[in-house]
């Protein structure tokens, strides 16, 4: 699995991955599920299930105001629709494939991270080969278009209010982006050997911060920047193994690796 995101409205996960172009028999598919609160748990059955051939689908985007989904497939992003499939317990989301073929995202190569703003007015994409894009969405009127942001983009975050956006990748520091001025307006530095890894901001309106993890000889660790200096406020070893995904909830209260 190479992917997920969750779909807040209906409870709802979609999941991304498979076996890629080789025959290892694990199909490349999105997965729809549905959470269920009472019992704490993902359903047993997923609500819909579509497959992607010899593409394998890598990182997703879902739109937050219900536009769909944008997944990264080996060379180039792929939409996706929600669909209303019916059952025999009633009505249930499903997903298709969308007929809208985006022209700025084909043949783009892999794309290691995709991300909507809150609004989903903007659309950032971080590929394998370094290049970072931003558009308007759904106009796709480039906003930033930069081709050595990073020796490979790892991952993006935007900031709560849209106003900037962060980016993490492999060699050299994390990078703070204006979207308003398309302009780099802060590095942010690593200390002895870290390696940078994910990128998340706190969705508190009184004190966003930003997450990002970190990794060094002795494990895994979380550092917390602030967001007007964009300086290091602390850094706490959390794990000795990689860190292989992170996630803030929406008030910064809970922190997962």
């Amino acid at each position: 699995m190479y992917g997920a995101s969750w779909i807040s409205d209906d409870n709802y996960l979609v999941f991304a991955g498979g076996g890629g172009e080789g025959r290892s028999g694990i199909p490349n598919v999105l997965l729809l599920a549905r959470f269920d609160f009472e019992s704490n748990c993902l359903n047993d059955q997923p609500v819909a299930k579509l497959g992607t051939g010899s593409d394998l689908p890598y990182r997703m985007a879902v739109h937050p105001e219900g536009d769909g989904v944008i997944c990264s497939l080996p060379k180039s992003c792929r939409c996706f629709e929600w669909d209303t499939v019916k059952s025999t317990d009633g009505k249930k989301l499903g997903l298709k494939p969308s007929d809208k073929v985006i022209d700025e995202l084909e043949d783009v190569g892999q794309q290691l991270a995709l991300i909507f703003n809150n609004d989903g007015s903007v659309l950032a994409l971080g590929g394998e080969d370094g290049k970072l894009r931003v558009f308007k969405w759904p106009s796709m009127e480039i906003i930033l278009d930069v081709s050595n942001a990073h020796a490979s983009v790892k991952d993006l975050d935007f900031s709560p209010d849209g106003k900037f956006l962060v980016s993490v990748g492999s060699g050299g520091p994390g990078r703070v982006w204006d979207v308003t001025s398309s302009k780099a307006v802060a590095s942010l530095l690593k200390e002895h050997d870290e390696v940078f890894g994910f990128c998340r901001f706190s969705h508190s309106e009184k004190n966003p911060v930003l997450y990002i993890t970190a990794m060094q000889g002795q494990g895994g660790s979380i550092v917390k920047w602030g967001t007007s200096s964009w300086k290091r406020v602390s850094t706490n070893h959390v794990v000795r193994d990689p860190v292989c995904a992170f996630n803030a909830s929406a008030d910064g209260m809970l922190l997962a690796v």
